[in-house]
């Protein structure tokens, strides 16, 4: 059983990334699916499709990379189920000087950084891209 679904989500990401992998299939959840678009919005991942059953429903998540390094240089759980991190729109961090993204959880739904500021919604921190 897993205790951090989102951390497993980031960490096959990651390691299918160090193995260059062309896709990474991961258990389906609608918090994963919305993160999973999050990274296609933001151009971190190619594309993410549902496969499977309704019982057995997986996400494929199709990684990107330029030459033989991906995209995605780091992902990093902020929000663990331990110690929740939240913040107000006018706190949200900034990710290597802006070169990277803030995925949070909001009343609006998934959002980055960017577009909950825009929103002036505040939420739960729930990792960093860059």
């Amino acid at each position: 059983m897993m205790s951090d679904p989102i951390a497993d989500l980031l960490t096959r990401i990651r390691n299918a990334g160090n193995a260059l992998l062309p896709s990474v299939d991961i258990p389906h959840s609608k918090m994963k699916e919305s993160i999973a678009h999050v990274l296609k919005r933001e151009g971190y991942v190619s594309d993410v499709v549902i496969e499977g059953a309704v019982a057995t429903k997986k996400l494929k998540i199709k990684l990107k990379y330029e030459g033989r390094k991906s995209v995605i240089d780091g992902l990093k759980r902020v929000s663990t189920p331990g110690r929740r991190r939240y913040v107000a729109s006018d706190e949200i961090p900034r990710v290597r000087n802006g070169m990277g993204t803030v995925i949070l959880s909001t009343p609006a739904g998934i959002l980055t950084g960017n577009e909950a500021c825009r929103q002036n919604v505040g939420g739960e921190l729930l990792c960093f891209v860059w």
